[in-house]
């Protein structure tokens, strides 16, 4: 037998174009019903009953009862980064062989493409804006620790890094774009800021999308704030 993890067990979990569908809508973060699940991946509410209770059994989701009701959710951070990075790697953005021009990475939405929830961090260009900036202005180290001067440009907008709930999971981590192919932030503190970002009504999330939209004064006051 072969040692070391079994990719291809979960490889063959996300696999399916059915499951892969139901996957991505549960990539904003949400929990949803199996019947809800159905319609993204274009399935009876039985046949998503199986699919869903594999990737259950497989770790890949989580299942949350209230009352009556079934949610399934992503059972972490660690499965909306597998995720995108697959994304990132079935898009195809390299030259082919022949040398004619990759394709065109990402949603072809450009409300998606500019701002979009990952999880429970922000994606697209302007999240990636954010994590440079961060880098640039060295708010971060280069392990991606919290400088001092980072500690005090969070405070312009209400972030206290002492204030962030206790959680296993890292403070800043760096995921990799789907659209930009760039770093965007995710970690708590990517979690943190996003939240901050719409407490302050710069941005909101639309309904039933992963678009963030920012208003034209929320996206002065974002600019203003990296600058």
């Amino acid at each position: 037998m072969t040692e070391g993890p079994d990719i291809a067990r979960v490889a063959a979990l996300v696999a399916d174009p059915a499951r892969s569908m139901m996957l991505i809508a549960l990539m904003d973060g949400r929990a949803l019903t199996a019947t809800e699940l159905a319609g993204a991946g274009g399935i009876t509410r039985q046949t998503a009953s199986t699919h869903l209770a594999k990737l259950v059994d497989g770790g890949i989701l989580s299942l949350e009862a209230q009352g009556r009701h079934r949610y399934f959710r992503l059972a972490g951070s660690h499965v909306a980064g597998l995720l995108e990075a697959m994304m990132v790697f079935s898009a195809g953005a390299a030259p082919d062989l022949r040398g004619r021009p990759g394709l065109r990475t990402g949603p072809r939405d450009p409300a998606l493409r500019k701002a979009r929830i990952c999880y429970d961090h922000l994606a697209g260009e302007m999240g990636v804006a954010l994590f440079e900036r961060m880098q640039a202005g060295q708010w971060l180290t280069e392990d991606l620790s919290v400088s001092d001067h980072g500690k005090g440009k969070l405070a312009e907008i209400g972030l206290s890094l002492d204030a962030l709930p206790p959680s296993n999971r890292p403070l800043c981590r760096a995921c990799l774009d789907w659209s930009q192919r760039r770093q965007h932030l995710a970690g708590r503190l990517g979690k943190a800021v996003l939240e901050r970002v719409l407490a302050q009504n710069w941005a909101r999330r639309m309904p039933d999308s992963r678009v963030i939209s920012f208003t034209p004064e929320g996206e002065r006051r974002f600019e203003i704030w990296l600058d």
